[in-house]
């Protein structure tokens, strides 16, 4: 099983970032782990602070790979462009979001992919990640 997550811009900065907002772990530490705990899943992260690479690397996987987690960081508000490339493609998505985006700055309580991917974690910090895994998960297995 193939799976990919992908990560937007700023998330670069996870562990220096707004530690509380998005905690002081990198998400390069929490990702070892989450490979760790998964071995029975090729698991795989791309991270880019630039849209049109996201849209490119959604094309890349996006007929090949089991599945993606994507958190697309501030693009999840504004990119059209990213939620198309969602819905272009065939590999199913689970949105993530570190921090409650419904409990921030109004200009977040929306997003554009939500309606492309077939599930939504928002708020659980950096395990939102391991929980939008195991639904993807027990998605792929049904």
């Amino acid at each position: 099983m193939k799976i990919i997550i992908i990560n937007g811009p700023n998330l670069n900065l996870l562990g220096k970032r707004e530690p509380e907002i998005y905690g002081s772990e990198t998400f390069e530490s929490y990702f070892e782990k989450l490979k760790a705990a998964y071995p029975q899943v090729d698991l795989e992260y791309y991270q880019t602070n630039h849209e049109g690479l996201i849209i490119d690397k959604l094309h890349e996987i996006g007929f090949s790979y089991d599945g993606i987690i994507i958190n697309g960081g501030a693009y999840t508000h504004t990119s059209i462009a990213i939620a198309d490339a969602l819905g272009a493609i065939e590999t199913p998505a689970i949105e993530v979001h570190i921090s409650d985006i419904y409990a921030r700055e109004s200009y977040r309580h929306h997003s554009y992919f939500t309606e492309k991917c077939v599930g939504f974690y928002t708020g659980l910090g950096l395990k939102g990640y391991e929980v939008g895994l195991k639904d993807l998960l027990g998605k792929l297995t049904k």
